[in-house]
């Protein structure tokens, strides 16, 4: 009997969040705040796969259904690998592919998806014509959102600017209202360069921060609450517990501090990294399957945690 109500919860609660997105529809902006469709606030809570042309076996529809079954996630980021070998801009066609994979995969299953440019670099032509394809494809769904540039590392503001306004330009005049995310400088850190000089006439507009808690402590949300007190709306894109290397040791306390900043601000948060490199923040081990269904043998400290976090606040 035990085992029956188990099912039925779990067949409940999977069909629930099956329809995340039927129940929050198309999001916008409303001054810092996220938005559903009736006009409430809400927060997205999941997980980045790690770069498309360093982990392609998880850009799969078996990851995606265990992401949002298993571990609870709402939105889900595919990181399109931009420069490395066997990148975009190497192999645009696989690349593609891979993230259809996950985009699809994640309209199916009613969660929203965050389309990620993963370069370090402005490219702009190339960015232009894969946002094109994009929107062209994509843009009629409210699960989609774009970011238009993962980590500007030693750009200036104002070049980084006038990119993602090109960008901006191309994917509205497509697709008129989905949510967009805007990267800023050194590694997302520089939020208080938007702050004092934040992209103007552009609607449902959002600024990505990320942070590594091992290395990115309140200094950070110090830069994030004043930019929060002149009105520029942050997404935390990518984070998680340890270094900003990636590696390193989890510092739980910060992590925890950051993850409740998130929430009392109702600020939408994805963790790195759906991976099985050698390191602190991939959160699988090479014995997890290609296709999901992973047990918790499969998952690195940094999993066990993130998805039990997960679990807990969806």
């Amino acid at each position: 009997m035990r085992l029956f109500f188990s099912i039925i919860f779990f067949s409940f609660f999977t069909n629930l969040n099956a329809q995340f997105v039927q129940q929050h529809g198309a999001l916008h902006v409303q001054g810092t705040q996220l938005m559903d469709e009736h006009n409430q606030p809400i927060v997205l809570r999941g997980m980045s796969f790690g770069w498309s042309c360093f982990h392609p076996r998880f850009y799969t529809t078996g990851a995606v259904n265990t992401l949002v079954d298993d571990w609870h996630c709402t939105v889900i980021r595919a990181a399109l690998g931009v420069e490395p070998e066997h990148g975009y801009l190497q192999d645009s066609a696989t690349q593609i592919k891979l993230i259809r994979n996950v985009v699809e995969a994640c309209i199916s299953k009613g969660v929203y998806v965050i389309i990620d440019w993963h370069s370090h670099n402005i490219n702009l032509d190339a960015a232009n014509a894969f946002f094109k394809t994009m929107a062209t494809d994509y843009g009629n769904y409210p699960n989609v959102i774009y970011e238009l540039f993962n980590e500007p590392d030693y750009e200036s503001w104002d070049s980084v600017k006038i990119y993602e306004n090109a960008i901006i330009t191309t994917i509205r005049s497509i697709d008129k209202d989905n949510i967009i995310l805007a990267g800023c400088p050194h590694w997302d850190q520089d939020i208080h360069l938007v702050a004092d000089s934040p992209l103007t006439n552009v609607s449902n507009l959002m600024y990505t921060v990320h942070y590594y808690a091992g290395t990115h402590k309140q200094f950070l949300r110090d830069r994030c609450d004043n930019a929060l007190k002149k009105d520029i709306p942050i997404f935390i894109s990518e984070s998680a517990g340890m270094e900003a290397t990636g590696d390193g040791p989890i510092n739980d306390e910060e992590w925890h501090r950051w993850i409740d900043w998130c929430e009392q601000h109702k600020i939408s948060w994805v963790t790195w990294s759906v991976s099985d490199k050698d390191e602190t923040c991939s959160v699988l081990l090479p014995s997890a399957s290609s296709e999901g269904g992973w047990q918790m043998k499969d998952l690195n400290e940094s999993g066990k945690k993130v998805r039990e976090i997960l679990r807990k606040l969806q």
